[in-house]
């Protein structure tokens, strides 16, 4: 399997910005949005066949489309819609990395951003207007992140793609196969623990790019500075990183999860010095949140995230 990895475990004054944090290895951007319940097809089938050159942009990384599952025992998923427009929030989330940020906003400011969004006429954005509103619950909610300690898979196929879009079969009834599945753990950080929560990371074992099925890993923290339609101030209800681990499927995530890279990772390698060592003082103001997602429509650059 062959990898890619953009941050070391040895950080050093020259991998840290002006304000102490680690400097990002790529760009993240989200748009979290509320399907009313029944229409995860439509949606997705709104999706599928949209006009879009993303593939083709200079700086573009990854994409996909994950709807929000929960975990069964059995080993299979099923979609959590929410049962309300609070739990109903964050049903489906796009997710696209850029190589860098000035990538995203040359794409968010040209022909291609319109194209994708319904804006090369009035009709044609009234009508995705009117079609968002019969399919959601509001309007999306945008999230920019600084990617961190990049890891990531080159794919032994990229998916085919026309035009810079996928090219799939989505008719508005089923919804569309999972490619991928992603874990997500949701973490509160105060902002003066930032710094030392980011060398925890950096400073611990990994042996993701050992296991069968890893695609790709990055610790997503929250860009406050970025600004745009629709974006709101990050509150202490939100998370300020992220880690997301993307998977080829359910089996390789629990594979990894009953696995010796799991308990190394998580401190249980070695008994002895488990037992030497005090627990680390917590560095958020809640315990983490987990939240997983199957993820569709995958498109790829040749080299992966």
């Amino acid at each position: 399997m062959s990898t890619t990895q953009n941050s070391d475990t040895d950080t050093t004054g020259s991998d840290l910005n002006d304000r102490g944090l680690l400097k990002r290895d790529r760009y993240v951007v989200t748009n979290r949005f509320a399907v009313r319940a029944g229409k995860a097809a439509k949606f997705e089938q709104r999706w599928a066949t949209r006009k879009s050159k993303l593939a083709s942009l200079d700086g573009f990384k990854y994409f996909h489309l994950m709807r929000r599952v929960t975990l069964n025992d059995d080993g299979t998923n099923t979609y959590d819609e929410g049962t309300d427009a609070d739990s109903a929030a964050g049903n489906y989330v796009s997710f696209t990395i850029w190589e860098k940020k000035s990538d995203f906003s040359a794409w968010r400011s040209g022909e291609a951003f319109k194209e994708a969004h319904g804006g090369t006429s009035i009709g044609a954005f009234l009508s995705t207007m009117v079609n968002s509103a019969m399919v959601l619950r509001g309007a999306p909610r945008p999230a920019f992140y600084d990617g961190l300690l990049l890891q990531s898979t080159v794919p032994e196929k990229v998916p085919e793609t026309v035009d810079g879009w996928r090219n799939v079969d989505a008719d508005g009834v089923t919804t569309l196969p999972a490619e991928c599945f992603v874990a997500c753990n949701q973490f509160f950080v105060p902002p003066e623990n930032g710094a030392a929560f980011e060398q925890r990371w950096a400073q611990r074992v990994s042996k993701l790019q050992e296991c069968d099925g890893f695609v790709a890993f990055t610790m997503l923290r929250r860009d406050g500075t970025a600004k745009g339609h629709g974006t709101a101030p990050l509150t202490s209800y939100d998370p300020t990183y992220f880690s997301t681990t993307i998977w080829k499927d359910r089996a390789s995530f629990d594979g990894w999860r009953t696995g010796s890279a799991f308990r190394k990772a998580h401190g249980g390698g070695d008994d002895k010095k488990k037992e030497d060592a005090s627990p680390p003082t917590p560095l958020w103001s809640k315990p983490p949140t987990p939240v997983f997602y199957e993820g569709t429509l995958v498109i790829s650059s040749e080299d992966g995230a």
